[in-house]
Parts: C-alpha cells; structure tokens; sequence
C-alpha cells in the first residue's frame, strides 16, 4: 500500500470506505476549489455521517422508491445479455450492429474487487479492439486519478464498435415525454457520462491505444412516456468533456492538503472532529446545497466568518479581490476607505448603496 493510501486509510479510521462515482466527481468538478471537499472524498469519508457528527444533516438525495425503479429499469434493459438494449441501438439509433459477445464484469469469478475488475475490463477492451468486434461490457470498472487519488468509476454498460467507437451507455429511469425529457435531468446524466468517458480515454491510453476510439456521444436510455419501456438518444458530451476536464486539472493535490492538518488527525464521529474539519479550507457556494452532504456546516461556517462565498458566485465575482462581507459593507458605505486595488469596485459598491437609499427613502 502506497504512503498516501495509508494516510488516506488512517484518516478514515474504523469506518467503512464509501467509493467515488460519476455523480460525486461532477459534484467535485463543478466546485474544484473547495479543498474540504477533495480530502474527504479522497479518504472515501461518508459525509454524511461527518454532517450528522457536525449537527448539520443533509436535507437531499434519491428517494429509495427511485433508488429501486431506477435498479429495476436498468436489469429490464440489460436482462438476457442486453437484448433490449441491443434493440434499442439497432431500432432507435439505427447503428450496425450484426453479432454481439456480451461480458459482464460485475465480478471476476468470485471476485468483486475493483482491482481485479478493472485489470479483466482492460484486458478485455484490448481483445475486443485487437478482433474488431462488437461486444456489450456490462459494469466495466474504470479508474481516474481525482486530485492525486484513485478512484474507481463503474458506468451502466459500455458498448464496443459501434461503428468503429467505444460508446459509454448510461441507463436513467426519468422519463421522456414526447421526446422531451426533464434539462436539468438530462444535464446531469450528461456531466456523469462525462467523467465515464474520460476515464475509459484514460484507460485506453494506458494500454496503448487512441483516446479517440471512444466517442463523445454517450447512449442514454431513459423511460418512455409514462411507461416502463425503454428508449433510447445519442448526446453530444464535448461540452461537458471540456468543463469536466478542466475541472479535474484545477482540483488540489491530496498530499498538500494532507499537510493541512494536525498530527493524528481523523475523520471519526469525536470531539476533535469539528477541529479537523476546520482545518481544511472549504469553498461554499449556495450551488453546494443540492450536491454536497456537508453544505449546511460549510453555509454556517460562512455565514459565521462573513465570508462572501455564502451570497454565490454572481457577487463574488463582482467584488472580486474581497472576500469579507463587513469589508464590502465597510467600503459600500463609506465607512471604510479603499485601497488602490479595490478603487474600481467600491465606487460599484457606493453607487448601489447610494441608489438603494434613494429608493427605501
């Protein structure tokens, strides 16, 4: 075991280590500066129990009445070697599929290790490329370096040689009503299949093949109308592609965050947890409250400090250079002079305090 990986372990302590997935990297990606955030994920902390210790529960999440429709549509779709996804892509899509082996990776043998896993996933998407033939991989197991740490990444299905691309397919149960599905739905199926096919590029190129052979476009299957049957549209990820990428550059490295904290630190339920916690600067944003367990302690936390990021980026980028919300009040209403740096933005500050005066007065 790699030094990191015992720190990382040591952290944890006693408790069970949760995994990363495509829905927890693209919550990372879309806020890469907050530190707190990478060190917990990296040490595969459950944060909701971190919450909970703090006294701040996360008030979000599925459902388990989703949790199991989404299980049930997703074993419809792949029952029988994927025959009706099969169909689907045939039908629906219209791509040339003639015959098709079907792997499912879900466990070697006995093993369900993700080490074993993901080298049986690279071994077989190396055959695969080498025959030239069509093959449904059920369960892959991919592996991305998020800030300095593994993570292991299973999407729904990947499908090999579809008209010379590896395609990602994502299986959703939301439904699409007349050919229109829910956006924000859809947008966060997209930025998710986004991490899947940048992680199944990665591996390509670890095994010596193009990054290429994996398209842009991911599959994804969703509910069609108000039934249980499938169907099935090609979306075009290099958007997202490009923003996740991005994301996954600008995150911290794991060891200099590891360097933030005291000796013998440890994310266990304790009284020295809210210290350690502390210890790690975190970056909230009122986006955190629909994707991050800890975002009502982060919210308290910021609004206690006065800190800007409480009010959202759309302030915070109007007042760059200022972090503190009694120094943008200070410099707002005079009773703070500005220096030369801030200049710009306080005569912005004093104009809008001097209108909103003039229309509460």
């Amino acid at each position: 075991m790699s030094t990191l990986a015992a720190q990382l372990d040591q952290l944890r302590g006693d408790a069970p280590a949760t995994r990363h997935n495509a829905r927890t990297i693209a919550a990372l990606t879309a806020n890469p500066g907050c530190a707190r955030r990478a060190l917990l994920d990296a040490a595969a902390v459950d944060k909701t129990v971190i919450a909970q210790s703090l006294g701040f529960p996360p008030q979000f999440g599925q459902s388990q009445f989703a949790i199991t429709r989404g299980n049930a549509f997703e074993a419809m779709v792949k029952a029988n070697g994927c025959a009706e996804l099969l169909a689907l892509l045939r039908d629906k899509l219209g791509l040339t599929i003639p015959e098709v082996a079907y792997h499912d990776l879900n466990s070697v043998g006995e093993n369900t290790g993700n080490a074993v896993r993901h080298q049986r996933t690279r071994q077989l998407l190396k055959a695969s490329i080498a025959a030239g033939d069509g093959t449904l991989f059920d369960h892959p197991m991919l592996r991305l370096d998020i800030a300095g740490a593994a993570a292991y990444l299973e999407p729904d299905v990947v499908a090999v040689q579809l008209d010379g691309k590896f395609h990602v397919v994502e299986i959703k149960a939301f439904p699409v009503i007349d050919g229109q599905a829910d956006p924000a739905q859809v947008a966060a199926a997209a930025r998710q299949s986004a991490v899947y096919v940048i992680a199944l590029r990665e591996l390509m190129t670890e095994i010596g093949e193009s990054p290429e052979l994996v398209s842009h476009n991911v599959i994804l299957v969703c509910a069609k109308n108000f039934t249980n049957r499938p169907t099935a549209e090609l979306v075009d990820l290099r958007k997202q592609l490009a923003v996740v990428s991005r994301q996954l550059t600008r995150l911290t490295a794991i060891p200099e965050l590891l360097d933030l904290l005291p000796p013998a630190a440890s994310f266990a339920p304790g009284e020295d947890l809210e210290k350690t916690i502390a210890a790690i600067p975190a970056r909230y944003a009122p986006e955190c409250m629909s994707s991050c367990e800890l975002a009502f302690a982060c919210r308290d936390e910021a609004r206690t400090c006065g800190s800007v990021d409480a009010l959202g980026r759309g302030v915070c980028d109007e007042v760059g250079g200022i972090d503190n919300i009694h120094t943008v009040l200070g410099l707002a209403d005079g009773t703070l002079e500005p220096g030369p740096e801030h200049a710009d933005i306080t005569a912005m500050l004093r104009t809008a305090h001097r209108l909103r005066l003039e229309i509460a007065g």
